[in-house]
């Protein structure tokens, strides 16, 4: 028997320890082929003029993908190898020379990546259109893409794996060298350093990330902390006593936790509670390391995954809000179709200067009338009526934290006028751009003011995102000065779903990784515990402990190693996104929510289908 053949025996008999190991290297290929295939494809090229962007995104996507890859695997190898040890002692012991065993190994490893490999770029082909047309429906482009070959793809996805599994197989070879015999005999045995808890490092996690939560959801523009550290420098320090904080609350908190569950008689007592906790307690302890990178990885995931995703949710209303209008433009009208034309309007107004103590700005002079008028085509409900010598304000890009109130306050033209400001609103009837910040004034002091007149366009209609064409049209119609006004909903709305629909397309996927890693990491930390375990599950299964008792006991040690970085990651997360969209004004909550459920979900997969292989190990060792 040859030692391929050898290593191929292995990997069928051990199939069902690799399945996961294998599937979460294929996911992983394929979506690195996919970014890989998208970078060199022709398509998104044709259909927008944000490629070149869009380009650049992938790149850097698919080098952050390819380092995390790099360490899932070698992080997993290493596991596999722990796993192996016994078993190469045993060929130690038969007489197999360590040269052989080490190809033996390292046939092993190779044969597994090179399926997953091909594996991947297989499915990643045929995922490729499945992919490309999520993107570019992401993008908001109506349009099914055809299936890509890219031959740049496949060679780049082929040589970067490739070199990959080649190290992971060479680390396989190497570790027979780096062990005595009676060492690898006792590796299962050899768990992880149990680190010490002490009171003083609960207090300090707990103060840190009571720091970092109370720094990130705190004013950045009025907060002492923000001025002190700077804005750089703040979130840079957030992060890094969340993450300090993080490891000690794992280090010494829960491991205080347990230990009062397990002195709480009245409960430990209960079935096999007392033995589940004290398993517990010592894995919690030797895994704090682990769960700690989990917790922040799975943090890191979720708050980028929201943010984009509330972009994404929030990009109509944004374009909206600043674009009550489809179109809007200075100067005379155009020839263009009026079918589903809702209102086309000339508003007559004035070009204002505005000099004050605070700065120098333009802004628009707009009649009351023509503002009533405009607000009832736009289904607004509010009439204004405006005093002799007053003016209201409609500023959408106002924010009460950094931008001044002048409700009560006197606007001086650069002319020597001056109008009280009687309110202001966020919500404007003109589009801000080319309108910029409104004041309406009555008719009458609308005449007696010497300002700049010019006349202003503003065509509402119907379906007005799906009106990119026609936005064309009236482009292409405009001289050149006209065309530097011209303000366009349904191209505005075409280039911000470009930009964050990529943006959600990117964060989606590695998300999608990120937690396929993560997952998988905990599977084969408790798999490899499972089988410690298996000894101690046979003296309860000879007392007459029955299976039920066992899952049930098995599932609550389990969701306990699951459940704790995922929530720590989603408390995390929920304090960095309630800064992200304090910080944009911006409600993100509906979002937010539907992605920790969809992160949560897809971790009860990974948690389900744990508990049956643990289960399903320990059965085997009872028998």
């Amino acid at each position: 028997m040859t030692l391929f053949s050898l290593a191929q025996k292995n990997i069928q008999r051990n199939l069902s320890n690799y399945f996961l190991y294998i599937a979460s290297m294929v996911f992983s290929i394929v979506i690195y082929f996919t970014f890989v295939t998208l970078k060199y494809n022709d398509e998104i090229s044709a259909l927008t003029g944000t490629s070149q962007k869009i380009q650049g995104l992938m790149n850097a996507s698919s080098i952050i993908l390819l380092f995390f890859i790099v360490i899932f695997i070698a992080y997993s190898n290493s596991f596999f190898m722990k796993k192996r040890k016994k078993e190469v002692a045993l060929y130690s012991l038969l007489g197999v020379r360590k040269q052989k065993i080490g190809l033996m190994l390292f046939f092993e490893n190779l044969v597994i990546g090179l399926i997953s490999l091909v594996l991947g770029i297989v499915i990643g082909f045929f995922m490729s259109k499945i992919l490309l047309t999520i993107l570019v429906r992401l993008m908001g482009y109506e349009v099914v893409a055809n299936f890509t070959f890219s031959g740049q793809a496949v060679l780049n996805t082929v040589v970067i794996f490739a070199i990959l599994f080649l190290f992971t197989s060479l680390q396989g070879y190497r570790v027979i060298y780096q062990f005595k015999l009676i060492d690898l005999f006792h590796a299962e045995k050899q768990g992880e350093k149990m680190p010490r808890a002490s009171v003083f490092a609960a207090m300090v996690g707990t103060i840190l990330v009571g720091f970092g939560y109370y720094t990130s959801v705190t004013d950045i523009f009025t907060s002492s902390i923000w001025r002190f550290f700077t804005i750089l420098g703040t979130p840079l320090l957030v992060i890094a006593v969340t993450i300090v904080g993080t490891y000690l609350l794992f280090h010494s908190v829960s491991v205080f936790v347990l230990t009062a569950l397990k002195k709480a008689t009245a409960w430990s007592w209960k079935g096999l509670n007392l033995i589940g906790v004290s398993q517990l307690l010592y894995r919690i302890r030797g895994n704090a390391k682990s769960l700690s990178i989990i917790a922040i990885l799975s943090a890191t995931t979720i708050t980028a995954g929201g943010a984009v995703f509330g972009i994404y949710y929030n990009t109509e209303s944004s374009v909206r809000l600043a674009m009550p209008n489809t179109f809007m433009w200075k100067g005379d009208t155009v020839d263009f179709s009026q079918k589903d034309v809702v209102y086309n309007e000339a508003l007559n107004v004035k070009n204002l200067r505005v000099d004050n103590d605070f700065a120098f700005f333009e802004y628009t002079l707009l009649k009351e009338s023509d503002y009533n008028h405009l607000a009832k085509l736009q289904g607004v409900d509010r009439e204004l009526h405006v005093a002799d010598g007053s003016t209201i304000l409609l500023d959408t890009t106002y924010d009460e934290r950094f931008s001044h109130d002048f409700t009560g306050e006197a606007f001086t033209l650069e002319n020597g006028e001056s109008f009280y400001v009687e309110k202001m609103y966020t919500e404007s009837v003109l589009n801000f751009f080319p309108a910029g910040t409104v004041l309406v004034v009555n008719d009458q002091e609308f005449a007696k003011t010497n300002a700049e007149d010019m006349v202003m366009q503003a065509v509402g209609m119907k379906n007005d995102l799906k009106q990119q064409e026609l936005s064309k049209v009236i482009y292409n119609q405009l001289s050149p000065e006209q065309q530097e006004s011209f303000s366009s909903v349904p191209q505005s709305y075409e280039d911000s779903m470009a930009g964050v629909g990529s943006l959600l397309f990117v964060g989606s996927f590695l998300g999608l990784v990120f937690l396929a890693a993560t997952g998988s990491i905990i599977y084969f930390k408790i798999l490899t515990e499972a089988e410690e375990d298996q000894a101690k599950y046979a003296i309860l299964n000879k007392i007459g402990v029955n299976g039920k008792q066992m899952i049930k006991t098995i599932a609550g040690q389990v969701a306990v190693i699951f459940g704790a970085p995922l929530l720590v990651g989603i408390l995390h997360s929920a304090f960095a996104l309630t800064a992200l969209s304090q910080l944009f004004n911006m409600d993100i909550t509906k979002p937010v929510i539907i992605g920790m459920l969809a992160y949560t979900a897809i971790y009860a997969i990974y948690y389900v289908f744990t508990v049956r292989s643990f289960y399903k190990i320990v059965k085997q060792g009872a028998k």
